[in-house]
């Protein structure tokens, strides 16, 4: 099939392991742009398929596969809904069928390699090649399509000029790339952008047709170079008037755009905007400038102001409430279409069930544009399905179910049924065979994004919410968490009953574990204030208060996390902060988990600020009109959330603080040859279900073979029964067994990893915990697995990660209090210190700290006199 390219030209994005762009353009700015050049490299497979499954509508990404030895991972990206791929010429033949899907590479400026659909040339360098002869070859072969990447330092001018002479599509670097007038070592994207449209009007501004994301056609609006740099620099909808100059849609109105892509016709001389448009386009009583929605467009629009509003006890209110009658009826007219037999009776039955599963859909917080780019997401596979019913329902249309498999001889979860590709395994090292420096690089942890890059994507973020507030906030949440019926960002107590529903297992789990981290932390109050006479008279003091407002973040991504809303709320409550406010990212349709609400109100939490990530950091950091500010943030999150508690407490105008930085969670287990294998492998594994940047270590100490290979054989069986078993496997490709031969150089490694958790399965591990100088918390014997720290024991699991145990505490009662301290002197005292005062105030050479000293010595002798 032909790839459609939305622009004359591709952007290769550095690709980092979170799949964000490092340097350059940040990633929307390359959803805006539509057509991303990465680079498919071995350990990024898992990733890419999971970015593509989020957002193949948005890009139309461009893939070089040299690097991958697999035809099975160049069709899963394939299938996962990448675009182009491009592979070596000698791999060529395997993609025959696949025609322009998959084009062939070379590193010379030699196109006779070109195939029938294509050529990419990589390496380009005007400076060593000869740019003449690749145009004149370039003319007279006219591959179908010619892609043109350049070398490191090539200028990216003279790369799009010599692209345009040669009917090429260049790839721009986006370091190369600006959205900064002020940046003048970098083309400004849109110069480059505007050098590529044709305009016939004479002041040079080109037609625009603006869609929303399902292609509904809301109106027709002018571009200039100017308009689209804002509009790229905001991503947002900013044109341009042909009476007024810069026109951004919703600025007087409140009926603002998001920008999703620009693409150009194939004359290049129509630009079309694809927008999330709130509200209305067009400035009359209508949704757009063509006239108001029809048919399934509007049928969504009509849904979901029934979903906000339906009076109560109206037909739509009871079919988003009531699940089951829901889905019965989706069921009758799915069944009512499958008998009708006239076109009339066909196109009738078809619309109720239209009505019914669309209903399902705006019940599910998804979008008609999401269903539509999952049908186009589909339309790019690759890889065929056998096609055939599934058994109830083939069997009751007398189809024959194909029979199953046999079964294996061996049950399907034991090892040895595995191929080695399947089998879930940790890499083994022998710590005394390499040097202390390859130990350490091995056991590195996943790499994260530099902070310059992340901070590249949180900052805007965090800017937009401390300026645009309520707004703002709500905008991000409708993107990141899809909750787009939100219209309130904070959820205020009292919290309403209705919310709190639980299974009275769940609420005595709740209760149960809240008393345990209740006591432990209230244990840790200082019993009265510190008071020191430090020599006669002289009587230094210290004593603690709470911190007043305290702002806990409870990540949402994937898990839902009430285990951390103990773990913070509780210490806070405690230590008797004045105002608890929790942040926890929304449901798809609003809601927030019932645990973390219950919670919240056991603890007396004045609101829950109903977003995530950098925006729920920003919000409690700086206040809105409906968060309150706080003094300081804890709890743990990604690397974002980390990134946007570090900027703003770096930022003297917000006046907050943090408990601590954070990474992905880990663990570190030290077996002997009495740990149980069973127990071990469960231990690794309830960390390694966390996330795929998760890293478990196991130090064995001494043992044999056999034993490790027990270990082994349960860290896979235990971990194919897992639901979130892709999620291991990930985290197990990074993860390492380090085999030593003493207790003492299994805490050395330790101590030198410094472990969010240690667990310490060999025989008296009591005894070893004198030992353990860096760690987050520490699980002793077999009967301790670190899942009880995580929700019922009564410590605390918001740990530091890292590497980070070397510095930090995880958090107690002292992360929600502080401490003053105080001086009180006799004039005795002041006799018997003033001297030494002075003479050091003297030496720094601030008189004025002298003289205060100097003072009241000298008021003290004329007295005595």
């Amino acid at each position: 099939m032909e790839t459609e390219l939305p622009l004359p030209f591709l952007v290769s994005v550095a690709v980092p392991p979170g799949l964000a762009n490092l340097d350059g353009l940040t990633r929307e700015e390359v959803s805006i742009l539509g057509c991303p050049f990465l680079d498919a490299k071995p350990q990024l497979i898992e990733k890419f398929a999971k970015f593509f499954n989020r957002h193949s509508a948005e890009f139309q990404a461009h893939l070089d596969a040299t690097a991958l030895e697999s035809q099975d991972d160049v069709l899963n990206l394939l299938d996962r809904g990448a675009k182009r791929v491009f592979v070596g010429p000698e791999t060529l033949s395997q993609y025959t069928e696949l025609g322009a899907r998959v084009l062939p590479v070379v590193s010379t400026p030699d196109l006779s390699a070109a195939s029938e659909h294509g050529l990419l040339v990589r390496g380009f360098d005007p400076k060593t090649w000869d740019v003449t002869k690749f145009i004149a070859d370039a003319r007279a072969t006219k591959p179908k399509i010619l892609y043109i990447k350049p070398a490191d330092g090539v200028s990216l001018q003279e790369l799009i000029d010599i692209a345009q002479k040669s009917n090429a599509i260049p790839i721009l670097p986006s370091t190369g790339l600006t959205t900064n007038r002020e940046d003048t070592s970098k083309l400004l994207l849109s110069k480059v952008l505007s050098s590529q449209w044709k305009s016939d009007r004479p002041d040079g501004l080109v037609p625009t047709v603006v869609t929303d994301e399902a292609g509904i056609s809301l109106g027709l609006a002018y571009t200039s170079e100017e308009s689209i740099l804002e509009a790229l620099r905001t991503q947002t909808g900013v044109y341009q008037s042909r009476k007024r100059g810069l026109w951004i849609k919703g600025a007087t109105s409140g009926d603002t755009q998001e920008l999703v892509r620009i693409t150009l016709d194939c004359d290049n001389d129509t630009l079309k905007f694809v927008v999330k448009q709130k509200g209305r386009f067009c400035h009359l009583q209508q949704f757009g400038c063509f006239g108001n929605l029809g048919g399934i467009a509007a049928l969504e629009q009509t849904l979901v102001s029934r979903k906000e509003s339906a009076p109560e006890g109206s037909y739509a209110a009871r079919l988003f409430s009531d699940e089951k009658l829901l889905r019965a009826k989706i069921m009758e007219e799915a069944e009512e279409l499958c008998d009708a037999k006239t076109k009339e009776d066909v196109a009738f039955e078809a619309a109720d069930l239209i009505f019914f599963a669309l209903t399902k859909v705006i019940s599910a917080g998804v979008s008609l544009a999401d269903v539509q780019a999952n049908l186009d997401a589909k339309s790019l596979k690759v890889k065929r399905r056998p096609g055939n019913a599934k058994g109830k329902w083939a069997e009751k249309e007398g189809i024959a179910v194909p029979a199953p498999a046999p079964a294996p001889s061996k049950p399907a979860t034991t090892v040895e049924a595995a191929s080695a590709t399947d089998r879930i395994l940790m890499q083994r090292i022998e710590s005394a065979a390499i040097s202390e420096l390859d130990l350490q690089k091995t056991l590195q942890r996943p790499s994260q994004k530099s902070p310059e890059a992340i901070l590249k994507i949180v900052g805007p973020i965090v800017d937009d919410v401390r300026k645009g507030g309520d707004k703002a906030l709500l905008s991000y949440t409708h993107k990141f968490e899809k909750a787009i019926s939100l219209t309130s960002p904070v959820l205020k107590a009292p919290f309403p009953a209705e919310l709190m529903k639980l299974s009275p297992e769940t609420t005595k789990a709740i209760d149960q574990s809240y008393e345990n981290i209740r006591k432990f932390h209230a244990a840790q109050a200082e019993d009265k204030p510190l008071s020191v006479e430090t020599m006669p008279g002289v009587i230094c003091g210290r004593f603690s208060r709470p911190i007043e407002r305290v702002g806990l973040y409870i990540p949402g991504g994937t898990a839902v996390l009430p285990s951390t809303a103990l773990m913070l709320g509780v210490p806070a409550m405690v230590a008797g902060c004045n105002k608890i406010v929790l942040a926890s990212p929304p449901r798809a349709d609003g809601s927030i988990s019932p645990e973390i609400v219950y919670i919240a109100h056991k603890v007396g939490a004045e609101s829950i600020v109903l977003a995530g990530g950098a925006q729920a950091v920003a919000a409690m950091a700086y206040g809105t009109e409906s968060v309150s500010k706080v003094d300081k943030i804890l709890g743990p999150g990604n690397q974002f959330v980390t990134a946007a508690k570090m900027h703003v407490s770096n930022d003297t105008n917000a006046g907050v603080s943090i408990d601590m930085p954070a990474g992905p969670s880990e663990v570190l287990v030290i077996a002997d040859k009495d740990a149980n294998p069973a127990f071990v492998a469960s231990d690794l594994l309830s960390q390694a279900e966390h996330g795929v940047d998760s890293q478990v270590i196991l130090i064995a100490v001494d043992l044999s073979e056999a034993q490790l290979k027990a270990i082994e054989d349960e860290v896979h069986n235990q971990a194919i029964a897992l639901p979130r078993v892709e999620i291991v496997r990930g985290s197990i490709k990074h993860s390492v067994t380090v085999l030593v031969k003493t207790i003492e150089d299994a805490m050395r490694i330790s101590n030198d990893y410094a472990p969010e958790h240690l667990i310490l399965q060999v025989n008296d591990a009591v005894r070893l915990v004198e030992k353990v100088v860096n760690a987050g918390s520490v699980f002793i014997g077999q009967w301790t697995p670190e899942s009880v720290g995580d929700y019922s024991a009564g410590v605390n699991h918001s740990l530091p990660t890292y590497g980070y145990a070397k510095q930090y505490s995880g958090v107690n009662l002292a992360s929600f209090m502080k401490h003053i301290t105080c001086s009180n002197l006799t004039s005795e005292g002041l006799r018997n210190v003033g001297s030494a005062v002075m003479q050091l105030a003297g030496v720094e050479e601030l008189h004025a700290h002298k003289r205060a000293v100097e003072i009241r010595l000298k008021y003290l002798n004329e007295r005595k006199q």
